[in-house]
């Protein structure tokens, strides 16, 4: 197979995509959106010129780290209480209507 040229593959075709995805854009959308599309490959084609050897891949631009609270033990409801908006309930449990065979 042979070797496309790179002007061919630069160019995303906004109409095609939009009729993959079954979407309608009038024509004044194409144009616009085709433009945009443009800037941002312009865009990704001034990264590519980068010497990135040297840069670490990362998921992230900055470090995330999970914030953990204390837990702290607290007295729950009662069972009275949580039942009372129980619409059916058997033995303080709520009764669920049956959905396997």
């Amino acid at each position: 197979m042979a070797a496309l040229d790179k002007e061919t593959t630069d160019k995303i075709d906004v109409a095609y995509v939009a009729r993959l995805a079954r979407l309608y854009l009038a024509d004044t959308e194409v144009q616009t959106f085709q433009g945009q599309l443009d800037h941002i490959v312009g865009y990704m084609k001034k990264i590519d010129e980068l010497d990135l050897s040297n840069v670490e891949p990362t998921s992230h631009a900055v470090t995330l780290q999970n914030v953990f609270r204390e837990d702290v033990v607290k007295p729950g409801l009662a069972v009275e209480q949580v039942m009372a908006n129980a619409p059916a309930q058997v033995s303080d449990q709520f009764q669920v209507p049956k959905i396997i065979e």
